[in-house]
């Protein structure tokens, strides 16, 4: 199959990846939760490290810790500075005790165990992580604490940052479903890895009814998704073009991507 190309965009479906950008080897510190039907669960403790002014620096330890294999990436919080987050754990003890593996190991120094909702501002927060194996429950899409709401305004918070995750080992076309995974596990959710994964699960959206947090996607065919985005109102959707691009914002009703619209799904 073809990758999606237009202006160097590339992100090519059906490529198995972890949480941002590289394959999970045997052995890893980082445990994986079982997902759900559909793949979609709440996200449990995550460690959390690094307070970068500089975001070359949140790029340098991310790389470090994938080239570990481990799922790691960066963003930017509302204070200006990076941080590097990875990690799903069950309790907090057991991501403390994941995060003092790490620190013997002298992959990382200080570290913050972060509940899923940490990133946000109190008023924003989401619920708690449950028990795994349970289905993601429904949430109500209304008020200030919206859920679509708050991955549309995590996304935004992206605009701008350089694409880096992954460094040299990244493969061609992995970046676009890789960023939307990062912004719903800010969320606390965990969703499916590959864009034609993302594509099976959820909720099928109209477009006439898109709302924010929707995930929309690209391609050929519905068997042949290549590129997503997180709707963000407006015709708008902020998404990941290509590895060392900047997360940019785009319209729907741009002609590239209006001839290539397959359809949209909503996890909450």
């Amino acid at each position: 199959m073809s990758p999606m190309k237009r202006k160097g965009l590339i992100c090519a479906p059906g490529v198995a990846l972890l949480l941002l950008l590289v394959t999970v080897t045997p052995g890893c510190a980082i445990p994986s939760r079982p997902e759900a039907s559909g793949g979609i669960t709440r996200l449990g403790f995550s460690i959390q490290v690094g307070a970068f002014a500089e975001v070359k620096n949140a790029e340098r330890l991310t790389a470090k810790l994938q080239s570990k294999g481990i799922e790691a990436f960066y963003f930017r919080k509302d204070s200006g500075v990076y941080v590097v987050r990875f990690g799903d754990y069950r309790s907090r003890d057991m991501a403390r005790k994941g995060a003092e593996k790490l620190v013997a190991e002298k992959l990382i120094d200080s570290y913050f165990i972060a509940s899923p909702d940490a990133v946000f501002k109190k008023s924003q927060r989401v619920t708690q992580p449950v028990e795994p194996q349970k289905s993601l429950p429904p949430v109500k899409r209304s008020g200030a604490t919206d859920m679509g709401s708050i991955a549309a305004r995590t996304a935004e918070r992206f605009v701008g940052i350089p694409y880096r995750w992954g460094g040299d080992n990244v493969v061609e076309g992995m970046d676009c479903s890789g960023f939307v995974r990062a912004v719903y596990n800010l969320c606390g959710v965990n969703i499916p890895r590959t864009s034609g994964e993302q594509y099976r699960a959820g909720d099928k959206v109209e477009r006439e009814n898109l709302m924010d947090g929707d995930l929309i996607f690209f391609g050929s065919s519905a068997d042949r998704i290549n590129h997503v985005g997180i709707y963000v109102g407006g015709g708008r959707f902020v998404h990941a073009p290509r590895r060392g691009d900047e997360i940019k914002i785009s319209t729907i009703d741009e002609k590239y991507f209006a001839e290539r619209f397959i359809g949209a799904k909503r996890y909450f």
